[in-house]
């Protein structure tokens, strides 16, 4: 059934103020509940409807009204309803949010493998030392959770938990109390097993739940070892004499696995105070296909831990100035871009 938004107010208002107080509730008290700015006797029209209806009654004269079982599951199916476009709207947040961020990380690419005719990299973000900022667990469906996890640098972790049953509010909400009290400002190695054993044990019977949402935050804090790359202008390199023939079909190779790309982002990040600009050059290279090159790096930080790397792969007598010039220009830009 729907009803009409101002019937509908009515009624959570009712039922709502019931729950608190478990008295039959009058129209004076609906009037200071809601923010409708009705009178009491516009309410009392729509009392009559919703009692009319089926969705209230009247104890016995005189008496305020109280919610029909009909009542009840009108306004718990629309409590559903916007919970589930709630959930709904915060995973289109989410993958808005991813592909804003991949996007960038691809266009940066490019731009670079433009301005500079070299073949190009970038690395999506690292976070190291991660830490939980905050756990919220929603109900999907009656056996159903969703648990959202933030970690450090602002990043979103979800996942589905089924678990068979549904939860009360009064429980979801012990629920999540419990999981941030216990494991908000913590790293992964902090998450031990007493801790585990202790959060599971005052979890009670939903220790199983408690559980899955541990091991979905860990997972989640987890450091990713191999960065997601993107990279562009590896056709640039076949511009170059010393680098074509073999070398270049090696090169290419590389560009497309990614493999070695992979070492190279670990060597940059290696170094926590490093957000400045390194070069390779030649056999400095720790890669063989690559010692014919220059390999210049730089760390961009997004904050909060936030870290990748940035590279442009050319011959030895690349332009450093130019490349120099350009990387900084684009860190300065992503900057103002994911910060803003």
């Amino acid at each position: 059934m729907e009803l009409p938004e101002r019937k509908m107010k009515i009624l959570q208002a009712i039922i709502r103020n019931y729950l608190e107080s478990g008295e039959p509730v009058g129209s004076r008290t609906i009037s200071k509940y809601t923010d409708l700015n009705l009178s009491s006797a516009t309410i009392r029209n729509e009392m009559s409807d919703l009692e009319e209806m089926g969705l209230i009654m009247q104890p016995h004269t005189s008496a305020g009204r109280i919610p029909t079982d009909k009542g009840y599951r009108i306004y718990v199916d629309d409590m559903l309803r916007n919970e589930k476009k709630e959930v709904s709207d915060l995973k289109d947040v989410l993958l808005e949010k991813q592909d804003q961020l991949e996007n960038l990380l691809q266009q940066v690419a490019k731009l670079l493998a433009a301005n500079t005719n070299y073949a190009s990299m970038i690395s999506a973000p690292v976070v190291k030392k991660n830490k939980i900022k905050f756990v919220q667990l929603s109900q999907v469906d009656p056996g159903t959770l969703l648990a959202v996890i933030v970690i450090e640098g602002n990043i979103v972790r979800n996942t589905m938990i089924h678990i068979g049953e549904e939860l009360d509010a009064k429980t979801l909400l012990r629920l999540n109390m419990l999981l941030n009290n216990s494991l908000c400002g913590l790293a992964v190695e902090e998450i031990n097993l007493g801790l585990i054993a202790e959060i599971k044990k005052q979890a009670g019977v939903h220790s199983t739940i408690v559980g899955n949402v541990i091991d979905s935050a860990a997972e989640a804090i987890h450091p990713d070892e191999k960065p997601k790359i993107y990279t562009s202008g590896a056709t640039n390199i076949f511009k170059y004499p010393e680098l074509s023939g073999e070398n270049a079909t090696e090169l290419i190779s590389d560009f497309e696995d990614k493999k070695n790309l992979g070492n190279i982002v670990k060597e940059t990040l290696q170094d926590p105070d490093n957000n400045g600009i390194q070069v390779y050059i030649g056999n400095e290279m720790p890669v063989a296909a690559m010692q014919d090159c220059s390999v210049v790096t730089a760390t961009y930080d997004l904050g909060e831990g936030m870290k990748g790397t940035v590279g442009v792969i050319g011959p030895k007598r690349m332009d450093y100035d130019r490349v120099f010039g350009v990387l900084e220009q684009i860190m300065k830009q992503m900057d103002e871009l994911y910060k803003k």
